[in-house]
């Protein structure tokens, strides 16, 4: 069970914000950074905001540094990389632990560990760089249904996602997908509505139904679009819904997140839910899809990252 930690305690603690750092979605970390700081400060807490890109980690000992609220999307971040290295600091930190992080960063082992725990999940190939050949295509796309999405596996933020179509289709997207990684994940086309559910705690928070013109939820859609709709109340009859959260929790659990994240799913054609991923440190601006449920739930972006923050020693 999760147990929160004083708030009043925590507000005597000196806070590290880390954000921005490396990977490909550096941008949109210096966003949700930016926001997280702001929220602290305007919550009581004494913040600083430390872009990892320029401040070597060791540093946070010698500013003083009691507990760290990680801001950070992707690799170095994400992926248990930053969590290591702050636990071998023993510097306590928000969200999930090393393991945790890694498992949900990487699509492919998270697909797998959702096949092995008996959780729905599309269809999936998986393809690797070293033994890749164009001439396979073919017989992939026909084992998935004749249309898939294209993912690597260790990347955020729709970044390198393709749809594949046919057979010259889907070699040009996995070309491209390893510039971003060599491990590419390949699944079966969802053709229904797709769901986010954040989890907060032990509290599946409420749904979100996203809505795009665009063919799939891309990074165009996510971070650039003003046709994206957002529907919470996710529009889903109460006791689908509450399937849904309870989907997500498990999850969650089983890929070893914990603290606070995001859990993606899609329907299909027939309208049985589909696991996506697992996000363990989703974007953070006050119009983010965490924050637009929690407001719904009732805790305003205050209440928000003072509850992770609360949060922050349920991995040890």
């Amino acid at each position: 069970m999760s147990t929160l930690l004083d708030l009043n305690q925590l507000k005597q603690q000196h806070i590290a914000v880390l954000f921005g750092g490396n990977s490909a979605e550096r941008e949109v970390s210096l966003n949700s950074g930016k926001a997280v700081i702001n929220g602290l400060q305007k919550a009581g807490f004494k913040v600083s905001g430390i872009d990892t890109k320029d401040v070597a980690l060791n540093q946070l000992q010698s500013l003083g540094i009691d507990r760290v609220f990680i801001a950070l999307h992707g690799r170095g971040g994400e992926d248990g990389c930053i969590q290591g290295a702050l636990e071998y600091m023993s510097i306590p930190y928000t969200g999930s632990g090393v393991l945790g992080s890694a498992l949900s960063m990487d699509k492919v082992r998270t697909k797998q560990i959702f096949k092995a725990s008996g959780l729905p999940t599309a269809d999936f190939a998986v393809v690797n760089e070293d033994d890749y050949c164009a001439d396979a295509c073919q017989q992939i796309l026909q084992n998935l249904g004749g249309k898939a999405m294209v993912k690597p596996a260790k990347e955020g933020s729709s970044i390198g996602m393709a749809i594949a179509r046919d057979a010259d289709e889907l070699a040009r997207a996995l070309e491209n997908a390893f510039k971003y990684d060599h491990q590419v994940l390949v699944e079966a086309w969802l053709s229904g509505a797709e769901f986010t559910v954040a989890v907060l705690g032990e509290q599946a928070l409420p749904a979100i139904s996203m809505v795009t013109p665009n063919e799939f939820y891309d990074y165009q859609a996510k971070y650039q679009s003003n046709s994206t709709q957002y529907l919470c109340p996710c529009g889903l009859p109460a006791e689908q819904e509450a399937q849904l959260q309870s989907l997500a929790l498990k999850a969650f659990r089983a890929t070893g997140a914990q603290g606070w994240g995001r859990v993606d799913v899609m329907q299909d054609s027939e309208g049985n839910f589909n696991l996506l991923e697992v996000n363990t440190v989703p974007g953070m601006t006050e119009t983010s899809l965490v924050p637009k449920a929690a407001k719904v739930a009732g805790l305003d972006f205050q209440d928000l990252v003072s509850r992770i923050l609360q949060l922050s020693d349920i991995h040890k």
